[in-house]
């Protein structure tokens, strides 16, 4: 019984060390894995060197990504990719804008 109650701190520090330090890492490692698996063609992106870019082509078979970097266009591998600043999809909203009609009187001229 005493054997029991001495491993006890020991285990308590090592459950508090999987869920302090070992099951955020995972959470973040899953968290990278899906963005670099959802990039595509007009994502605007960051490289962990700090180069800042579109994405002009999604290579799957190779892994990589080609940038255009204002008319540079660079190849680098997809764990080379920091974080997405912009969706391809969410720059298209911008553009377009509300769509909707504005309340204008024609009777005025």
């Amino acid at each position: 019984m005493e054997f029991i109650f001495s491993l006890l701190p020991f285990a308590l520090i090592m459950l508090l060390m999987y869920f302090m330090m070992i099951r955020p890492q995972k959470k973040a490692q899953e968290k990278t894995q899906s963005m670099l698996s959802s990039l595509k063609k007009g994502d605007a992106v960051v490289t962990i060197g700090g180069l800042h870019g579109l994405i002009d082509e999604v290579r799957e078979a190779e892994k990589t990504v080609v940038i255009d970097c204002e008319g540079i266009f660079l190849t680098f591998e997809r764990r080379a990719i920091a974080r997405v600043v912009t969706s391809a999809t969410t720059d298209a909203v911008d553009v377009l804008g509300d769509n909707t009609p504005t309340n204008t009187d024609s009777n005025e001229m």
